[in-house]
């Protein structure tokens, strides 16, 4: 099958006798993937014509018939006619035929002073530009959920994990925010990313820039690029924006993972820390008692997925010369389904974030349990007692070892107890050995004393614009 634009006549056939393969069809077209660029390609095209009309290049009418051509083409996009035919490849060639078949003549001109390689990246630059811009926007909604939640529970006490084993008390408030923290950093990565794509390669043509007297400042303006990439060879060649926002992915997407994993052991009966509705769990079909927490395990998962799309892109592009290879083809198909694999996994979590029930009293339990105010006892014996903080840490692992051997808590021993370790000790040490007091001590900034989250949660209110 040959690929035709209308009258036997093939986009790039000139030099060839005979029609490729059915197979070479198969793995050369890239229409399935690359359709869904439609609109940025007839953004790209109506630039192009604007500019070339503008130049002198094309003439006014030309360009009038282009323009209304590409108007016919969104409305048959629209409407879902768009004779979409898979022998031509790609979503450009299919735009380029139909405009053809609308127009006649004067769409051959359309593709004057460009090239498919200067077309199809600025087709994905605009196209991984928007999807940024919507990663981000999912990112923000993420962060309102928990800062939200977080608001509503700046001082519920839960305890603070190191090696999965009882720390020190924190609240949960705190413990929300350090995911709205890490939500920030990942949402800036995108932001630097988006500004470092706006450059537009368009006019770069095949690979060494074109000989006709266009104006690459306007297309580059009227798609709103910063600025006309600087080098031809590296503007068709350059893919380093799209791996960028595939790392950038891949880290947002563990900071997804991580708190996935927490949502899994809080939800288990182990735990006991929180519950999923009915909308984010699912049951078992053979354990009627059972309430799984799917999409979050799903979206553990998933990171992985993102990770290994963000290693295929690279692999693909580290050893390409410059400039254009076929390789190139594959990059989109990764990074759409990296974007669209996060975009899934956030307006999951933030459904689950935005429904799930905390059980402060498991949590407050949970966190008066492995000796979680030791180092408050030690701080106690250094502030008040002047121990020097070694001295202190000793006496403090004493203790505990007593409280183990009696199967108390440190707030059980009696002050008979305390005094044999330490003599000076008196009474006052047990108001610092509560859980509350415990949170409330940790007054530092950044800290988890539900005063400074409440001053953190304000900040973000505002950050985020939630009031």
């Amino acid at each position: 099958m040959a690929v035709t634009t209308g009258k036997g006549q093939t986009m790039w056939g000139g030099r060839f006798a005979a029609t490729p393969s059915d197979i070479m069809e198969e793995i050369n077209a890239s229409l399935d993937i690359d359709r869904r660029m439609a609109a940025e390609d007839i953004a790209g095209s109506r630039a192009h014509a604007d500019m070339l009309a503008e130049m002198g290049i094309i003439s006014e009418g030309d360009n009038d018939a282009i323009q209304g051509g590409l108007d016919k083409i969104v409305e048959e996009l629209r409407n879902g006619s768009f004779p979409f035919r898979r022998e031509l490849e790609d979503i450009h060639m299919n735009v380029e035929a139909r405009l053809k078949e609308l127009i006649g003549e004067p769409a051959g001109r359309l593709h004057t002073a460009r090239s498919r390689n200067d077309q199809v990246v600025t087709d994905f630059r605009l196209w991984t530009r928007g999807a940024l811009d919507e990663a981000m926007q999912l990112i923000a909604g993420l962060q309102g959920a928990l800062v939200k939640r977080a608001d509503e529970n700046t001082d519920t006490v839960m305890p603070g994990f190191t090696h999965l084993q009882t720390a020190q008390p924190v609240t949960l408030g705190h413990h929300l925010l350090a995911y709205a923290e890490m939500l920030e950093r990942d949402r800036s990565r995108l932001l630097g990313c988006a500004e470092r794509l706006n450059e537009c390669p368009l006019g770069a043509a095949a690979l060494a820039g074109t000989g006709f007297p266009i104006d690459r400042d306007m297309t580059a303006e009227a798609l709103g690029f910063a600025r006309p990439m600087a080098n031809s060879l590296d503007a068709v060649s350059a893919r380093d924006f799209a791996l960028e926002a595939l790392a950038a992915l891949s880290i947002a997407a563990t900071h997804l993972s991580r708190l996935a994993e927490e949502i899994v052991l809080w939800t288990s009966a182990q735990f006991g820390f929180a519950q999923l509705t009915d909308a984010w769990s699912t049951g078992s079909s053979i354990m009627p008692q059972k309430r799984n927490p799917d999409a979050a395990e799903l979206i553990r998962a998933k990171a992985s997925l993102i990770t290994g799309l963000y290693t295929s892109l690279q692999g693909a592009v580290k050893a390409l010369p410059l400039a254009y290879a076929k390789d190139l083809q594959d990059d989109k198909r990764l990074t759409f389904e990296a974007f669209d694999t996060y975009t899934l996994c956030v307006r999951a979590m933030t459904g689950m974030i935005e429904t799930i029930r905390f059980k402060p009293d498991n949590m407050r339990a949970a966190a008066a349990k492995g000796f979680s105010t030791a180092t408050d006892l030690a701080d106690w014996l250094v502030r008040e007692l002047g121990l020097p903080f070694r001295t202190a840490h000793h006496v403090t692992g004493e203790l505990v070892a007593k409280a183990e051997a009696k199967a108390c808590d440190l707030s059980d021993l009696t002050l008979e107890d305390m005094q044999a370790a330490q003599a000076d000790i008196t009474d006052a040490v047990f108001d610092v050995l509560t859980v509350e007091a415990s949170a409330s001590s940790r007054t530092s900034y950044g800290a988890t004393s539900p005063v400074r989250v409440a001053e953190q949660v304000a900040q973000w209110k505002q950050r985020l614009r939630l009031e």
